[in-house]
């Protein structure tokens, strides 16, 4: 009897310790990597986190979230994704394409999910979006710029010649403006166009733009012209001119309007990748998905500056979502 009363404590015991174990393998830790903060990137880790949430994955509970943020630093970015790969992360989310190229660089063996990376295959992180090669995989938001540019003949038709502004340092600039200036051409519509490698240079810019025979500004999907947007939106505005972009985020700075998508749900698409690689799906596996622009951003203060009235027509393109007021 004492020795059946023995094996069944000792059988308690293991299964307590195997109960603890099991219970201590569902601990998740990831981590956030962010080149800077913004409204959008910041609205995008809310929905990494949330849509983890939503999938069973709690901060605070099963889940630990190391975020980090690199103040714009190139050489702290660096420093932050190097620290993560040290094998004691279950993955980490790179938000933006900068954060994601120097971490898929690194050639991690943890797994990475990008957020909001514009180009993949031309930035390097992948060869191909439908079969990850690099350990990486994630959410796409492939700036559509021709629906962009046709939103804004919708809204001042009379544009003739677009200003494109953009930084040359960052890749998902370089190609959402190499796309403008085909579709421009295709289509008839003359450009000029100013570049910056600093946010600093971008009252310059703006200024050598308005010199020159514009009807309207285009800018880039890039955090460098995000710093100091609103310099150019004061200074468009002064001369009538509309300003568009390629972000809500940049709107709510104060462009006059954008064809975007809910930086949240970009995040919490992101989230939904991440949890299969969490369920043990590899990467190679799981495809990128480019997340659709369905969302038209107008600034109401900007709009009111320059005395524009919205087109009916302009609910055929999405859902009107109005900013600045």
């Amino acid at each position: 009897m004492k020795k059946t009363l023995s094996l069944l404590l000792a059988l308690a015991l293991l299964l307590t310790c195997a109960a603890g174990l099991a219970e201590e393998k569902k601990q998740v830790k990831v981590g956030i990597i962010l080149l800077i903060e913004n409204g959008a990137f910041l609205d995008m880790k809310e929905g990494i986190i949330s849509g983890l949430a939503k999938a069973g994955f709690v901060e605070g509970e099963n889940l630990t979230v190391d975020y980090q943020n690199a103040q714009g630093d190139s050489a702290n970015l660096g420093t932050i994704c190097q620290s993560m790969d040290d094998g004691t992360y279950d993955l980490v989310f790179t938000v933006a394409t900068p954060a994601t190229q120097y971490f898929v660089g690194l050639e991690s063996e943890t797994p990475c999910v990008f957020c909001s990376v514009a180009a993949p295959v031309a930035a390097g992180v992948m060869a191909d979006l439908a079969v990850p090669d690099k350990n990486a995989t994630g959410t796409s938001n492939a700036i559509p710029a021709g629906d962009i540019l046709s939103l804004g003949l919708t809204i001042t038709p009379d544009v003739k010649t677009f200003g494109l502004l953009y930084c040359t340092n960052e890749i998902n600039a370089l190609n959402a403006m190499a796309n403008a200036k085909v579709w421009l051409t295709e289509n008839g519509y003359a450009y000029e166009e100013a570049t910056i490698t600093a946010s600093a240079e971008v009252q310059t810019a703006a200024q050598a733009l308005l010199e020159k025979d514009i009807d309207a500004v285009f800018v880039a999907n890039d955090a460098t012209v995000q710093a100091a947007v609103d310099v150019l939106v004061e200074m468009c505005n002064e001369e009538g001119i509309p300003t568009y972009c390629c972000s809500a985020t940049t709107v709510l700075s104060g462009c006059l309007a954008t064809l975007a998508m809910s930086d949240i749900a970009i995040g919490e698409q992101t989230a939904e990748i991440a949890v299969q690689v969490l369920s043990g799906t590899p990467i190679a596996e799981i495809p990128a998905v480019v997340v659709p622009a369905d969302i038209v951003s107008v600034n109401v203060k900007t709009m009111q500056a320059l005395g524009i009235e919205l087109p009916e027509s302009l609910t055929a393109l999405g859902e009107i979502q109005y900013l600045g007021e």
